[in-house]
C-alpha cells in the first residue's frame, strides 16, 4: 500500500480511502467487518463514514456497525485514521442539523458513543452552513479539538470560495482550519477542476473524491448491463445518454488491458492534488479489486486521450472560461 500526506499535515493516509456507505443498507454487518478486517489487512489505514449512513434519520446505523467492529480490539483503533462528518438531519428538532455551535457538540459526542472511541481523527463538515458565521463553526472545532475529541477538521462538498473564506478566518483565530476536501470527482464529473482544486492546493488540502466510478458508470456500464444496480432504471438512463463516450471509454479500457473501474481510479490517483479517493465496496472482493488500480500509470498520451472521451471544464478559472 502507497501513503501520502493528508494535505499540509504531516498525518499519512493510504492512497484508498475505505468508504462505508454500503455498510448497513447493502452490506450485512458480517459482511461490513469482513470487508473493515481485510482492508486492514491490505494496508489500508483510511476509514470513512458519516452520522447520517444507514439512511434512518438519527440512528448512525454506518457509525454503530463500525464501531462494533472497533470495539472487538486487536489494535484496530490504533491502526486507523477514522473520519467521519457533520451536518445532516439527526432528529425532526429546528437545530438537528447544521453546523451551529450547538449541533456541532452534540453530534460529535454522539458519533463518539456510536463509533465507540473517544476521538474523530478527521471530522468532516458534510456540506457548507450558509446560514452559520465561521466564527461559530471554528470556536465549536476549537473547543472540540483542545478536549480532544477531534485531531483535524475538513469539509466536504464545498465550493472553492468556501475553503478560502473558511481557512482565512480560522488563520485569524491562529487555528489549523481545513485540511482536506471530500468533493465529486471523476472522469465524467470534473467541475472542481475550475475552483475546488486551485483552492485546496493554495489552502494545503488533501482532496478525497467521492464516487470515483460515477455510481457504477465508469465501471463497465455497457458491458455489465443487467448487473446490480447499474441495471437500475437511473443508471440505464444514463448509459444512453453517454453511449457514444462509454462505447469509446470501454474501448480505451480494452485496448490497455485493465478494467475501466480499475483505470478510473488510475486516473484520479495521478491526479496531483487528490490524496484518496473513496471507495465503497460491498464485498471483500470489490475490495481486493480496487487495489489494481495502484498499478496503473497512465502516459500523458493515455491522460490527453481520456481528456478527449471525458473533457474537463477546461482547466483552472478563469483562464477555462476567459483570457
Amino acid at each position: 500500500m502507497d501513503y501520502a500526506r493528508l494535505g499540509r499535515t504531516g498525518l499519512k493516509v493510504s492512497r484508498l480511502c475505505l468508504g462505508t456507505m454500503n455498510f448497513g443498507p447493502l452490506a450485512a454487518e458480517a459482511e461490513s467487518f469482513a470487508i473493515l478486517d481485510r482492508a486492514l489487512e491490505l494496508g489500508i489505514n483510511f476509514l470513512d463514514t458519516a452520522d447520517v449512513y444507514g439512511w434512518r434519520t438519527g440512528e448512525g446505523i454506518t457509525e454503530q456497525i463500525v464501531g462494533r467492529w472497533l470495539a472487538q480490539g486487536g489494535g484496530r483503533r490504533e491502526r486507523v485514521v477514522l473520519a467521519t462528518k457533520v451536518y445532516g438531519r439527526m432528529g425532526e428538532g429546528p437545530n438537528d442539523r447544521g453546523l451551529s455551535a450547538w449541533h456541532i457538540r452534540r453530534a460529535c459526542d454522539e458519533s463518539l458513543r456510536r463509533l465507540r472511541t473517544d476521538r474523530i481523527d478527521l471530522y468532516q463538515m458534510h456540506h457548507v452552513d450558509r446560514d452559520t458565521p465561521w466564527d461559530e463553526v471554528w470556536q465549536a472545532m476549537e473547543q472540540l479539538v483542545t478536549a480532544g475529541k477531534v485531531i483535524y477538521v475538513g469539509s466536504s462538498n464545498f465550493a472553492g470560495w468556501h475553503i478560502a473564506q473558511a481557512n482565512a478566518v480560522a488563520a485569524e483565530r491562529h487555528f489549523l482550519g481545513l485540511v482536506s476536501e471530500q468533493s465529486l470527482y471523476n472522469l465524467t464529473a470534473r467541475t472542481v477542476e475550475l475552483e475546488v482544486i486551485p483552492a485546496c492546493r493554495a489552502h494545503g488540502l488533501g482532496l478525497l473524491p467521492w464516487s470515483p466510478l460515477a455510481g457504477g458508470l465508469l465501471a463497465g456500464a455497457l458491458a455489465a448491463a443487467g448487473e446490480g444496480r447499474r441495471a437500475s432504471e437511473r443508471i440505464r438512463k444514463r448509459v444512453e445518454e453517454r453511449r457514444a463516450q462509454l462505447e469509446a471509454w470501454e474501448g480505451f479500457c480494452r485496448e490497455l488491458g485493465e478494467a475501466p473501474a480499475d483505470v478510473a481510479l488510475a486516473w484520479l490517483l495521478g491526479c496531483p492534488a487528490v490524496t484518496a479517493p473513496i471507495i465503497g465496496p460491498r464485498t471483500v472482493a470489490q475490495l481486493v479489486g480496487s487495489l489494481h488500480a495502484l498499478d496503473i500509470v497512465l502516459s500523458p498520451d493515455h491522460r490527453a486521450a481520456l481528456d478527449r472521451i471525458w473533457p474537463g471544464p477546461g482547466g483552472e478559472a478563469p483562464e477555462a472560461y476567459a483570457w
